[in-house]
């Protein structure tokens, strides 16, 4: 069968077609993505601004188009921190429901790393042993960690790299004690947070996940996306530091002409270093493996375990 993921996340709308069918891998069919930038339409009190609700309903709508143009037989739609975390977010879901008639799934921190592990190890296969995942989105960090395909640990911290860029590292670029400061409050966030992980035992094999991650991998010399989602592609935490050293003096025009890295996510690329260097410390992940399903693929795969 023929189904539709609409992600609403912190940077982006992104809807996955994908067929889908019992005991297959799901074959993406067709992708569509809107650059919508959720953590930019919020108020200094957390309220996502009206704009940022007129803006989310336009860019669900376009997706139903899509998905109905692509002959879509059932559209799952779920929304992450930046909807999460609104004190007004029961508000933009009416909102969209009035307008659209989709009824958007808050996902919790929880599930978000529990559904992204789920497609770390489906893709990675049990000869993977225990598996430690890091995921970077653009509102929170989620990491997970286990031998199974629920995890034994997840942990959901707001290290988002677009909130990390609007509240640690304005400036363009940002000042240097800016810098020393953001990287301080990561890794003490980190530091309280990362015990549950820690706890689960030696890890077999580390798998980084998300944009943020691919892009880290790409200006170390991962290969690109042209060579396909089976080209093997990693990030080793030597490779981050000198990321993190190279772009904390650059300006987002500059960051945007390095390979792999979008003129839309350019600001946020240093905050994004900034947490995987501290993950992969703090968790002592020499290299992370870069895995080409993430969340999206793990909604899916979990809505067709339930079909079952």
């Amino acid at each position: 069968m023929r189904l539709g993921v609409v992600d609403v996340g912190s940077n982006t709308v992104h809807l996955l077609v994908v067929d889908a069918h019992r005991g297959a891998q799901p074959l993406p069919a067709t992708s569509h993505k809107i650059e919508l930038r959720l953590s930019e339409h919020v108020t200094d009190d957390g309220h996502i601004a009206d704009s940022g609700e007129e803006a989310l309903a336009r860019f669900v709508r376009d997706c139903l188009g899509v998905a109905e143009d692509q002959g879509v037989e059932e559209v799952m739609a779920f929304a992450t921190s930046a909807i999460r975390e609104a004190p007004n977010g029961e508000q933009v879901l009416e909102r969209v429901r009035a307008d659209t008639g989709i009824d958007l799934q808050v996902l919790s921190g929880e599930d978000e790393a529990r559904l992204t592990f789920l497609a770390a190890r489906r893709w990675f296969g049990w000869s993977s042993g225990t598996l430690a995942v890091v995921d970077i989105g653009g509102g929170s960090l989620e990491l997970a960690a286990g031998m199974d395909e629920d995890p034994d640990a997840a942990v959901s911290l707001p290290l988002g790299a677009g909130r990390l860029t609007r509240d640690l590292l304005r400036g363009d670029p940002p000042p240097p004690d800016a810098v020393r400061e953001a990287r301080r409050a990561i890794r003490q966030r980190l530091a309280a947070a990362v015990r549950p992980i820690s706890k689960v035992g030696p890890v077999d094999r580390a798998v980084g996940t998300s944009k943020t991650m691919r892009s880290l991998a790409r200006i170390a010399g991962a290969a690109p996306s042209s060579e396909g989602p089976y080209a093997p592609r990693w990030l080793a935490r030597e490779d981050v530091t000198d990321i993190v050293g190279r772009v904390a003096t650059m300006t987002a025009a500059q960051r945007a002409q390095l390979p792999g890295v979008s003129r839309e996510r350019s600001r946020q690329l240093l905050a994004g270093a900034l947490v995987a260097e501290a993950a992969m410390d703090l968790l002592d992940l020499e290299r992370l493996d870069i895995c080409p399903w993430a969340l999206r693929e793990g909604v899916l795969l979990d809505r067709l375990d339930a079909m079952r």
